[in-house]
């Protein structure tokens, strides 16, 4: 393990989905830009994103219809201001994103447009069944192209570096200098930049069962956690109703525009169940669904329900969800012949890093933006499709912002190098896999769709527990990318646990038995930072 001397360029972003990309294409004219990735360029959460971008382009739709769905599904804790604006200026930044490269699917004269579950309208805009990578594979085809973009995959970011922690002038706002990142081989080097985006998604792989890649473990909001920047809502942690239950399909996601388009949930006996939940049945939101398959799965001691869209046809089931037909069809299931099994998973995190309306937080030159931040959008739960729309915009915004008063040169802070101290090399690997395999397994049984203050309460005390051997282990040996995501799925689970303790009601994605009714005087955001929790 060793350390290199530091690497500049103007803007570093680290990320490469949705947020990061049109972030670095919109700077890029005034500055180098370095775009890190964890994994491979196509690894991100926005290139499994499946149903779609939601943004009014129908003559029968409206802005305010969309912000008054985006409010209702919010149950009260969105902000009206950022919801207002996001909306407004959605269809521009997508029509943007089209002159970009993305093709969209039509008809007739027009896109055509799917409706999920909470959408008064048809307003989703899709290219079949596989939206996150056809925005994902324009974005890169035109970043490739700019000459100032550099893409470093296998790139792993540890810590932000700021003026607080490397200077004296504690007296002066705390800034962003670059961050300290891990490459393939094993070196460490600083990369110093004059504005830094953090845009790494978000955490679903702290769940047990969960639709996110593998590179979500909330490596972003633990960085900025660390690095002094406040986090709020991250009790607020959506399930996906549909996932393919089998044990090889690992994280597939059945689109809720399948939904949307007909069809139907029954228990493994072919019985309805949602009309004793909610009187919009299959259309109701994300958050209803859940609760209403994760209760009939209790209740009748099932391990899963089925969603059935045969009787479409097969023609139409091939037609509109081509990517989930083929691959249901590998796991031995034609959709257009029969239901499939499918259970809720962790899906979307709807807290996240505090961030205004340009994605700016309350560290200098640090902004953050999508499923990472929280801008105020989604409140208590995210609308369908509405995350890639937020990615989209506050993605332009942040790099508008990032613009303001750019310095000519580089930067020229002097870094120290990483510090390795007395580290050595691991002979313990098999603590990593233990404790990985008890934070994801606690979180689920403990801090799932449905909680309890005694579970929450069991959930913290583990976790605190694995968390110092976890701290042991980052200081006895050299890092490495497992080492480095447990460790932040570690903090990343903490701060849900005790975002969740905070909240005594239940509300939106947050169901408590001990509290199950709304109270108004939590109608606030939960705020955790690194030194108290704010009530």
């Amino acid at each position: 393990m060793s350390s290199t001397s530091s690497e500049r360029v103007d803007f570093l972003v680290i990320g490469g989905g949705v947020a990061g990309l049109t972030y670095a294409l919109e700077v890029a004219e005034h500055g180098t830009v370095a775009v890190l990735f964890k994994g491979e360029l196509s690894h991100s959460s926005t290139a499994w994103a499946q149903g779609g971008i939601a943004a009014v382009s129908d003559a029968g739709d409206s802005f305010e219809a969309h912000i008054e769905d985006t409010l209702t599904a919010g149950a009260g804790l969105c902000d009206r201001s950022i919801v207002e604006m996001i909306v407004r200026e959605g269809p521009a930044c997508v029509e943007r994103l089209i002159r970009r490269g993305a093709d969209f699917d039509t008809y007739r004269d027009g896109y055509h447009l799917h409706q999920e579950g909470g959408h008064s309208a048809r307003r989703i805009l899709h290219a079949a069944d596989a939206t996150g990578y056809e925005i994902q594979r324009a974005l890169l085809a035109a970043a490739e192209e700019h000459q100032n973009i550099t893409f470093l995959p296998h790139r792993f970011a540890i810590d932000l570096i700021t003026s607080h922690k490397h200077t004296v002038g504690r007296d002066q706002p705390n800034s962003v200098l670059g961050a300290y990142v891990l490459s393939e081989g094993g070196k460490i080097t600083p990369y110093l930049a004059k504005r830094v985006l953090v845009a790494t998604g978000g955490a679903g792989k702290v769940y047990l069962y969960t639709s996110n890649p593998d590179v979500a473990t909330g490596d972003g909001l633990a960085m900025c956690y660390r690095a002094g920047v406040p986090i709020a809502n991250m009790e607020f942690f959506q399930f996906h109703p549909t996932c393919l239950f089998h044990p090889r399909a690992k994280n597939f996601l059945i689109t809720e525009a399948m939904r949307g388009e007909g069809a139907l949930l029954t228990r493994g006996n072919g019985e309805p169940f949602l009309h004793r939940y909610d009187e919009r049945r299959e259309l109701a939101p994300r958050d209803i669904v859940a609760r209403a398959i994760d209760a009939e799965m209790k209740l009748h001691g099932e391990e899963y329900v089925l969603l059935d869209i045969s009787h479409r046809g097969a023609s139409f089931v091939q037609d509109h969800f081509p990517t989930i037909y083929e691959r249901c069809l590998e796991f031995g299931f034609d959709p257009s012949r029969e239901p499939i099994p499918v259970v809720p998973a962790a899906h979307y995190c709807c807290g996240g890093v505090i961030t205004d309306g340009d994605g700016a937080t309350n560290i200098r030159n640090l902004y953050a933006a999508g499923e990472v931040a929280c801008t105020g959008l989604h409140g208590a739960n995210r609308l369908a499709s509405n995350s890639l729309l937020e990615g989209l915009v506050i993605g332009t915004r942040a790099a508008r912002k990032s613009l303001e008063d750019l310095p000519r040169g580089l930067p020229h802070t002097a870094i120290k190098p990483w510090d390795t101290g007395r580290a050595t090399d691991s002979d313990e690997q098999v603590v990593i896999l233990q404790n990985w395999e008890e934070v994801r397994r606690l979180m689920w049984n403990y801090v799932g769709i449905v909680r309890s203050t005694k579970r929450l309460e069991r959930a913290r005390r583990r976790n605190e527990l694995i968390r110092e051997e976890i701290e042991r282990y980052y200081w006895d040996f050299y890092v490495s990318t497992d080492l480095l995501e447990l460790r932040n799925l570690n903090l990343v689970a903490d701060i849900i646990i005790r975002s969740a303790l905070l909240r005594r009601e239940s509300r939106g994605l947050h169901y408590t038995l001990d509290y199950p009714e709304k109270d108004e005087e939590y109608l606030r955001d939960t705020l955790i930072d690194n030194r108290f929790s704010v009530e």
